[in-house]
């Protein structure tokens, strides 16, 4: 109910169904695939990126986190250990 996956060539796009609300959302996000979330998102705060949401189990075994960027920008990484290029 919240989130779906495509298989594009080799790559999943993922698509999160959008929360009503009257509060400005951050509602796009890039994912990039890692093999260490826990290493990476370490690595992502030491270089200046500030914590949107902590390493959590989404279900499956695969793990996502969010940052600000230095300039403000959210992004993603994930963990799918069922992903295969």
């Amino acid at each position: 109910p919240f989130y779906v996956g495509f298989n594009v060539g080799g790559f999943e796009l993922g698509l999160q169904a959008d929360q009503p609300t009257k509060e400005v959302v951050e509602n796009v996000v890039a994912y990039w695939g890692v093999t260490d979330i826990d290493a990476e998102y370490e690595r992502l705060l030491k270089l200046g990126a500030t914590s949107k949401s902590g390493v959590q189990d989404v279900g499956g075994d695969i793990k996502v986190a969010t940052v600000h960027d230095p300039f403000g920008n959210v992004f993603g990484i994930i963990f799918n250990p069922h992903f295969k290029i």
